[in-house]
């Protein structure tokens, strides 16, 4: 492991020591000074930890992963998805995103729980924590995250969903697909990532929609069952949702509740929140 992956991890732990507190706290919009005690480093070092790691403050990224943020990112919620349809995946609006070309498997493949289909894994430190990068032939079909540890968890997870496939460890198959889905700089409409989706139709179609969600953006359950023709589906749609095997590049942190809740993640409301803050870094960058 390189000296930068070993410090982007390092940044993860620390920054989600403070996030777990911020996550029973952020009502109270604890201090820098509050924050650095926890994390038992001083303001600046703390000031200097988030900006190097989200490009943001401590106090912006606070501002980021509040419920009022939250809801300021659900008030075009009932148009976002249609404009999305509008302007396509590859539109003005979303030049600061990670763009996405997909295909599902055949039905068989998820209904046969993945027998006959080798799946290659590696795992790669990420902006999130150690992140377990899945691929086919035809492309990134799993991405999952894990703590120090945890690791083989996090794979026993990921297999769990297709347990008849063949796995086999390639990191060095995995490393660019990891290299590029966290370098916002290598982000281009013309060089889509691939990736494929294995799961029921029903599945693929919410997942389809959840592509659709621009960086900086959110929906709610409701929204995506009425895109995907099932308005009163909304339990089921969630359903899907947590079963996202492609986690952040098939952005399910941008679905919240109505009211702005975050609601649910499978890898943990402490890193949904920390992707929505670095995303919001992020755009800060691109717009400064």
């Amino acid at each position: 492991m390189t000296h930068e992956h070993s410090s982007q991890l390092d940044d993860y732990g620390r920054v989600r020591d403070v996030l777990a507190y911020l996550t029973e706290n952020w009502r109270d919009q604890p201090s820098l000074e509050v924050l650095a005690a926890r994390a038992k480093m001083s303001p600046e070092m703390l000031q200097r930890l988030f900006t190097r790691w989200a490009g943001l403050s401590p106090k912006a990224f606070l501002q980021a992963i509040t419920l009022d943020n939250a809801r300021s990112m659900l008030k075009e919620r009932a148009s976002i998805l249609d404009t999305a349809l509008d302007v396509g995946l590859s539109g003005p609006g979303r030049l600061h995103d990670l763009f996405v070309t997909h295909e599902g498997m055949p039905p068989g493949a998820y209904k046969e729980k993945g027998a006959g289909l080798t799946i290659y894994y590696g795992f790669h430190p990420s902006p999130f924590g150690m992140a377990l990068v899945m691929v086919t032939p035809f492309g990134l079909c799993g991405l999952g995250f894990a703590d120090p540890g945890e690791e083989r968890k996090a794979l026993a997870d990921m297999t769990g969903r297709w347990p008849n496939a063949q796995y086999t460890e390639d990191s060095a198959l995995t490393a660019p697909y990891a290299a590029r889905i966290f370098a916002p700089e290598k982000w281009r409409d013309g060089q889509p990532l691939r990736v494929t989706m294995i799961g029921t139709d029903f599945e693929i179609r919410v997942w389809e929609t959840l592509l659709k969600i621009p960086t900086g953006k959110a929906t709610t359950y409701g929204d995506i069952a009425s895109a995907v023709g099932s308005p009163k589906a909304a339990r089921a749609v969630g359903a899907a949702v947590g079963r996202n095997p492609i986690s952040f590049v098939v952005p399910c942190h941008r679905v919240l509740g109505k009211s702005g809740d975050l609601t649910g993640y499978h890898w943990g409301l402490t890193r949904k929140r920390a992707i929505l803050g670095w995303e919001a870094g992020q755009l800060a960058g691109a717009r400064a």
